[in-house]
């Protein structure tokens, strides 16, 4: 009987250590894995720049990124956005708030750095301190804001939204003039050879180059794709080569038509299209609103 406590002590010491080395791993291997993530998603955004290997980003190509949070005072609601600001000796963020009237409400600066903005954490931190004890907050979403220089580049939209089985995940590129530069998919769970098929060239490309305007009429028609429009919508990638004129003849013809569908995939069509309009319309409808306010307010943005 004397040896229980014995073998209980050596068993704790044991689940002890154990556990030690597991959470140990998990820092390691969950720092890895973010790590890889945001690489990956690097590469996606840039890509759809048209950066990579053989053509590198300028030193001149900058990204911002604005944060967009729901506050809530009592019943009262507002937008909040987190934006670089430039400043007079350090540049920093602001909080700008805005209510849903589109209406300024009101605006924090923000002790964070540009290392630590990116994290989640640290921004929660910062907002718990900046905010009012009544103030509530949580997390929307994010938009990218890409300059050359002083010239405005394209807009990256990280979103998501339900497939046939479960979320889509996908960045949305728009030019200068928030027409479609494209879009590439992050994750996803659609079917092989089925719903899958919304990462081929042939159906990604359809979106490149339709207006605002397209964007919110647009439907998924369940037509063949003309072979035409096929290898026009795979050419880069597979290295078909077409004449200058034929590929601008084909753009004209097809801008504005609808998505074809993917062959027994319609419910997966259905779903990014739906889902690229509505992040569309909705991020048009908020940046108006916010370079609005920013106008207004006389607010030193970085971008």
């Amino acid at each position: 009987m004397k040896e229980v406590p014995d073998i209980v002590l050596r068993l704790t010491l044991i689940c002890v250590l154990a556990a030690s080395v597991m959470g140990g791993v998990f820092m390691l291997t969950n720092e890895a894995k973010l790590h890889n993530e945001h690489i990956s998603e690097q590469n996606v955004m840039l890509g759809l720049l048209g950066y990579g290997l053989d053509n590198p980003v300028p030193a001149s190509v900058k990204l911002f990124n604005i944060y967009r949070y729901i506050i809530s005072k009592g019943e009262n609601k507002f937008l909040g956005y987190i934006l670089p600001v430039k400043g007079d000796i350090d540049n920093g963020f602001q909080l700008v708030m805005i209510d849903l009237e589109g209406k300024f409400a009101e605006k924090f600066a923000l002790s964070i750095t540009p290392g630590k903005v990116s994290d989640a954490g640290e921004r929660d931190k910062v907002l718990i301190a900046a905010l009012p004890g009544d103030m509530h907050f949580f997390f929307a979403d994010e938009a990218i804001i890409v300059n050359d220089g002083d010239k405005r580049q394209a807009y990256l939209l990280p979103g998501q939204f339900p497939g046939f089985k479960t979320f889509i995940q996908v960045f949305l590129a728009l030019d200068p003039q928030l027409s479609v530069l494209g879009f590439d998919v992050v994750e996803h769970e659609e079917d092989p050879g089925l719903g899958a098929e919304i990462e081929k060239d042939y159906f990604k490309n359809q979106f490149a180059g339709k207006t605002v305007e397209t964007m919110k009429t647009i439907k998924v028609v369940k037509i063949p794709l003309p072979d035409e429009y096929r290898k026009y919508l795979e050419a880069e990638k597979q290295d078909i080569k077409m004449l200058e004129a034929e590929q601008e003849a084909i753009r004209q013809k097809y801008m504005d038509a609808d998505i074809h569908a993917l062959t027994g995939a319609t419910i997966s069509s259905d779903a990014v299209t739906n889902g690229l309009k509505n992040m569309l319309k909705k991020f048009v409808y908020r940046l108006q609103i916010l370079e609005k306010v920013i106008n207004e307010q006389s607010i030193p943005v970085s971008f």
